[in-house]
């Protein structure tokens, strides 16, 4: 393992700066980068650069708050707020999503998303795939893991796979790894302190000596790995994992001061203490990791995924909604803006939703309990036929009354965006037995 020996330089979570530069551990866990590219050289893929981008909503978020609202239900059902107008006829949102609203015909909705075990947990979101189904050893992939297998790589020093989300103190939210596929097709995790340390904003003179401190060990390292590849003692793949160190490309996506000014004032600004929560917690509204999401995808991303927020609201839901929904509005809408103005809007398939519905009826205490019948996603790009609604729930949001959509169909979906045949595709697990990505292989008709 090839790592910068300099303790003294700390992150302000403690843990020292040379754990993010060790080649063996960059930010994914403990994996070896050089296993990494190895196995991405073996799938031998390359294509277009197709590319998923999925926001996750963890808790579950009120589809009868944002886009599924029954404005003439009884009181206890249709909650505080109105819908609105967007700019597709006969389409209403929740008025506390007017960015979207206005710009609809871009987006497509599923208000009837059915397939949901109801468990505070990632893990369907992430791998298509139920909780009660049997597992192959070592579990199934998530979608970024299974689209770095079969794709590998557009760029050698970026990887296929990025996770922006925050680690959350639940940790079944946390985003899933790559399963069977093992770790050479695990994301790679940059950490929010670790983004914060690669630039320059408002930093102390003794923050500058310790980059200067960190640049000199760098500098020394690269020199002493050299003469080490030179002498036979490392391969071709850490070489390349040293390119993907010292490349700029990788480094340059994860730097907003490299951004126009006006398009990151566009995204808004962080709140980390949206809901009050202590920052540890990971449930924060950082509206930067949208616009870092396009940017890893210029850079070669094939799958970005970020969690945001925090949307299990069994009490003060319409409060808690008041704070967040608004900065997902501005966040997503964007997104969606910023891959339409640079002609990525095509080729990147944008998901927004969480692991299941909350409740039609409010709690005592203002709230919305969990809700698995169904739920609503929200979906933009890829090629895909906007400015349309898809299914539809009954007159008090309980279940799906026409055209259900499994969130497997969602997964074909995207894979079908990539260019991936989900009927004919198969990935070995550890037994070497061919495995389907997912059992549903039939797109969302409507929108391909």
């Amino acid at each position: 393992m090839l790592r910068i020996e300099d303790q003294s330089i700390r992150l302000c979570d403690r843990m020292p700066r040379r754990s993010f530069m060790q080649i063996g551990g960059l930010a994914m866990g403990g994996l070896s980068l050089p296993q990494i590219l190895k196995a991405q050289e073996k799938s031998g893929k390359r294509s277009s650069h197709k590319a998923v981008i999925m926001i996750f909503l963890a808790g579950g978020p009120p589809h009868q708050d944002m886009f599924d609202l029954k404005p003439e239900a009884p009181d206890e059902i249709r909650g505080e707020f109105k819908p609105i107008n967007t700019n597709v006829p006969g389409i209403q949102i929740s008025e506390l999503m007017p960015r979207v609203a206005g710009m609809m015909d871009k987006f497509s909705i599923i208000r009837s998303l059915v397939g949901a075990e109801g468990r505070h947990d990632s893990f369907e979101c992430c791998t298509g795939h139920h909780f009660r189904s049997a597992q192959p050893q070592g579990g199934w992939p998530s979608v970024g893991s299974a689209i770095s297998k079969v794709k590998g790589p557009v760029h050698s020093t970026v990887p296929a796979y990025i996770d922006l989300s925050h680690t959350m103190a639940h940790n079944p939210w946390n985003i899933k790894g790559p399963g069977f596929l093992g770790l050479e097709h695990a994301p790679f995790r940059p950490d929010g302190d670790v983004m914060e340390n690669m630039t320059l904003n408002s930093i102390s003179n003794s923050r500058l000596n310790e980059r200067a401190s960190l640049l000199n060990n760098l500098d020394r390292f690269r020199r002493e790995s050299e003469t080490k590849l030179t002498d036979g003692t490392y391969d071709g793949y850490t070489n390349q994992a040293l390119e993907v160190l010292s490349s700029s490309r990788l480094v340059e996506a994860l730097n907003l001061e490299k951004e126009d000014p006006k398009v990151r004032a566009r995204y808004g600004k962080d709140d980390p203490k949206v809901l009050k929560y202590p920052l540890e917690m990971g449930y924060q509204a950082i509206m930067s990791r949208f616009l870092l999401a396009r940017r890893a995808v210029e850079a070669g991303a094939r799958c970005v995924t970020c969690s945001f927020a925090h949307f299990d609201w069994h009490g003060n839901n319409f409060g808690h909604a008041r704070s967040v929904i608004p900065l997902l509005d501005q966040g997503v809408a964007a997104l969606v803006e910023d891959l339409h103005e640079r002609g990525m809007d095509k080729d990147v398939t944008v998901l927004v939703w969480g692991e299941f519905g909350r409740t039609p009826k409010i709690n005592k205490n203002a709230g919305r309990d969990h809700w698995p019948r169904v739920h609503a996603a929200l979906m933009a790009g890829g090629g895909m036929k906007t400015g349309q609604v898809i299914g539809s729930t009954n007159r008090l949001g309980e279940e799906a009354v026409d055209r259900p959509v499994h969130m497997q169909e969602v997964f074909a979906t995207l894979y079908h965006n990539l260019g991936i045949d989900v009927a004919s595709t198969t990935i070995e697990d550890n037994n070497g037995r061919p495995q389907y990505l997912i059992d549903e292989q039939t797109p969302i008709r409507e929108l391909v």
